[in-house]
């Protein structure tokens, strides 16, 4: 498969978390996809799990933005460092709106297969965020 054809799906999936459309994940992960994400003791299963996770922080990040800095492709897999920021101005889980900017650094690594992710491994600093959330 072509290099571009890999990097596409990470577009269509930065382009769609920037207008806050978590429908954008059909089109980019598996129906069946597995998802390792730090934070989450278990791994998320299929793409409508994926999906309520991802809305989960884009309400408390209505405004939140990402960018990727780094993409390299080896094979079958994906690896790009991310940067979002934000404003929490929606509840994150029990918290309340802080009204607080974040700006989070994250790197992905995925197994692509037909041009949708099958594995994705995402690792970012959770203790970071709630730190400039002033909650730690």
């Amino acid at each position: 498969m072509a290099v571009e054809s890999l990097l596409n799906y990470q577009h269509v999936w930065i382009e769609g978390l920037n207008r806050g459309d978590v429908s954008a994940a059909d089109a980019v992960f598996a129906p069946d996809c597995v998802v390792h994400i730090t934070g989450i003791a278990d791994p998320i299963r299929g793409v409508d799990q994926w999906k309520e996770v991802v809305a989960g922080l884009l309400r408390a990040f209505p405004d939140l933005h990402f960018t990727m800095e780094d993409q390299l492709v080896d094979g079958d897999r994906v690896a790009f460092r991310w940067r979002a920021c934000g404003t929490h101005t929606g509840p994150l889980g029990a918290a309340p709106p802080t009204g607080k900017p974040v700006a989070l650094d994250g790197l992905i690594v995925d197994r692509v297969a037909d041009g949708r992710v099958q594995e994705r491994w995402e690792q970012w600093d959770q203790a970071l965020m709630l730190q400039q959330l002033g909650f730690a």
